[in-house]
């Protein structure tokens, strides 16, 4: 075991002088623990959200290709009718998330005069989009399978907002959330009528059966199913319509419960008297500022309170099971529940921007000083900057780059709890302790010798090489140094102890290393280490730990008074970069498009920031599409190709593994034009974070 400690303590030094997210993997020893960080984090980004987004872009192109409709005048919304109730002020106080599209033939319209609009419309796309037209209804339909209302409907019936609500019931084991759909049908209550009808026979047809129950003088139908054997959940469907609005939902409380509020009974709150979500929508620039600023119709608005949505997250996509360790529980106990609503508006087809979206995270402090938090969460201490010209070391070949300030050495004995609470057991001391006494390793004091080091600016930049293959896209990650002197002397200590490591001859005379993997790899650390912790359950060959990257480059450099820890995913770019350092060339500062892009940034509120970036569309996804059109994407070792893995090919919706035909799609020089440049930041507020992104026109 002695010899076991030593590895990882030389392990956990060269991770994080060269890449301290891989540290951390290490110091969770616990296989069960990186397994459930690395799956459940990856599940989540199958948001619901993000699919009813997506599904309604998709489901207004295909909607209007067939069926076009002069859209209702505004006097005969909301404006002209000061008795009718918004969504926002029935819904209840307690939900979880919703969705709100303020005009469903606004955002058709506007959806189809993006980019996105016009790329999915072009007849070279067409061959790929009828190929798998029947798996993006199936996605996109995925509110329909649980109200009973489907795209179509929507789009034929809704004359003003239409809300998609998630609610929890935390007390209810079978059902503990419901899914609601509420909708402005005023002036199309004929359709509306027509349209349900329909529903009824699908759903008579389908098995379900009616019955008419009445509440409070309304008529709701309610359709049911028997139970089949062994089945736990209980199925149900609730519509109600009158002549102004549409309310459907998985449950018939909660259709009676919204009736109540109509009704004026009770006197529980709404959504949009809830303290949290005025405070993030009084966030958000108006509609009209947004225009004022180059943005177009406010098309989507949405909000979230991200444990709640979490919680029905985790039931509605089989989170966490089989997980000893539960993301959200650890979260909540290490001090994120700080965090306590997000919120956000997009507005499509501007004059200056094709999208642009405009978001708030709420998060009032919870403890004094600088801290601004407790536990864990004392890592969310993103810091505020003037915002700087990229440097002159970035090439012009860049795709992305960002930049994210942020207090590493605080953050870094931020996470000590939360990687304790996560093994339960206080191991972070210990590995830190370790590697600074390990006879048999670099001795490195983490403490005093290299986070004291580190400023507080993270500069990230990515690219591609030809030919477009596996391994072409590059990653580059610079830290900004404080004692470059005392940096490179633990670099040089830590590769003396990397058995794939050496240096690099390059011109400038910088001491590069590179890490190659053997064939073998880290399995004495593997087997001799992570090995106490497994159990037959954990043998399965999806659990067995791969390294990040095959390769990889390090070294310590400077550029006039600025000086860098860089990490590089290829060796070829980090030495192209200290080459640049020394001898200069064009920049991708220099470039018009970026200009345009940090300009916007900073028209739109944007210095100083926490956190910017800036996307050059079509370079940065060439790569990518290519290999997707190649079928090798999956097979790419991008962080990418991992969630297109997790995704499509892993996931249990997709009876055929999530294979996409993507041989039918135009090469990328057809649909480029439809590819615009874009920019994201954040800025820390007092309560919180204000998050803006956009793509150009």
């Amino acid at each position: 075991m002695l010899q076991a400690n030593s590895v990882v303590n030389r392990q956990g030094a060269r991770n994080l002088l060269v890449f301290p997210g891989h540290a951390f993997s290490h110091v969770l020893g616990n296989v069960r623990v990186r397994r459930f960080f690395k799956n459940s984090f990856l599940k989540l980004l199958r948001f619901e959200l993000i699919l009813v987004f997506v599904g309604l872009v998709l489901g207004c192109l295909s909607i209007n290709a067939v069926a076009q409709e002069s859209k209702p005048k505004e006097s005969a919304l909301v404006e002209d009718a000061e008795d009718f109730v918004s969504a926002i002020n029935l819904l209840p106080e307690s939900l979880a998330g919703l969705i709100r599209v303020p005009n469903v033939q606004d955002f058709c319209d506007a959806s189809q005069q993006t980019r996105l609009g016009q790329l999915l419309s072009d007849p070279s796309m067409q061959p790929f989009l009828d190929n798998q037209r029947a798996r993006a209804k199936d996605y996109f339909e995925s509110i329909s399978n649980k109200v009973g209302i489907k795209m179509q409907d929507l789009h034929d019936i809704a004359s003003g907002e239409t809300v998609v609500a998630w609610l929890p019931f935390d007390g209810d084991i079978r059902r503990p959330y419901s899914l609601s759909v509420v909708a402005d049908i005023r002036e199309r209550k004929a359709k509306a009528t027509q349209a349900l009808d329909k529903v009824d026979a699908d759903l008579k047809n389908g098995g379900w059966k009616r019955t008419d129950s009445l509440h409070g003088g309304h008529s709701i139908r309610l359709y049911d199913t028997d139970p089949k054997p062994g089945q736990l959940k209980i199925e149900q469907i609730a519509i109600y319509f009158d002549d102004e609005r549409l309310i459907a939902a998985d449950r018939l409380t909660v259709v009676t419960d919204l009736l109540d509020k109509i009704d004026k009974k009770g006197d529980s709150k709404s959504i949009g008297q809830s303290e949290d979500f005025q405070k993030v929508m009084a966030k958000l620039p108006s509609s009209e500022q947004a225009t004022e600023q180059g943005g177009g119709v406010r098309t989507i608005e949405w909000f979230a309170r991200p444990f709640s949505m979490g919680r029905i997250l985790r039931q509605a996509l089989d989170i966490d099971r089989g997980n000893d360790v539960k993301i959200l529980d650890l979260l909540e106990r290490q001090g994120f529940d700080a965090i306590l609503a997000a919120g956000g508006a997009l507005s499509f087809n501007g004059k200056k921007f094709d999208v642009l979206h405009h978001g708030y995270v709420l998060a009032p402090p919870t403890a004094q000083g600088d801290d601004r938090y407790e536990k864990a969460a004392r890592m969310l201490q993103f810091l505020n900057e003037e915002v700087q010209p990229i440097p002159a070391w970035v090439h012009d070949n860049a795709s992305t780059f960002s930049r994210l300030n942020l207090n590493i050495e605080n953050a870094f004995w931020a996470s000590e709890t939360l990687v304790d609470d996560a093994v339960n057991d206080k191991i972070f001391r210990g590995m830190i302790d370790g590697i600074k006494e390990d006879e048999e390793g670099p001795q490195i004091d983490i403490e005093k010798d290299i986070l004291p080091n580190l400023g507080d600016e993270i500069l990230f930049l990515t690219d591609h090489v030809q030919p477009i293959d596996i391994g072409c896209q590059r990653l580059l990650v610079a830290v900004e140094v404080k004692n470059a002197e005392a940096i490179s002397k633990a670099v040089r200590r830590v590769m003396e102890f990397e058995r794939d490591a050496k240096l690099v001859e390059n011109p400038s005379g910088i001491e590069i290393y590179q890490v190659q993997r053997s064939e073998d790899g880290d399995d004495e650390l593997d087997s001799d280490v992570f090995g106490d912790f497994e159990d037959s359950d954990d043998a399965d060959a999806e659990d067995e730990e791969k390294h990040i990257l095959n390769q990889w480059a390090v070294a310590v450099t400077s550029s006039g008074p600025n000086s860098y820890l860089m990490f590089a995913s290829h060796v070829e770019l980090l030495v192209d970069t200290v080459g640049r350092m020394a001898k200069g060339g064009d920049g991708l500062q220099d470039l018009e498009e970026v200009k345009a892009i940090d300009g916007s940034i900073k028209e739109l509120g944007g210095d100083p920031i926490a956190f910017g970036r800036s996307v050059r569309t079509r370079l940065s996804l060439r790569a990518r599409y290519e290999l997707l059109r190649a079928g090798k994407l999956k097979n790419s070792d991008s962080i990418l190709s991992s969630l297109y893995r997790r995704i499509l090919e892993d996931s249990g919706r997709d009876p055929e593994g999530g294979r996409v035909d993507a041989s039918k799609l135009p090469p990328i020089e057809k649909i480029e034009k439809y590819l615009p440049n874009g920019g994201s930041f954040i800025e820390t507020t007092e309560d919180g974070w204000s998050m803006t992104g956009f793509f150009l026109k």
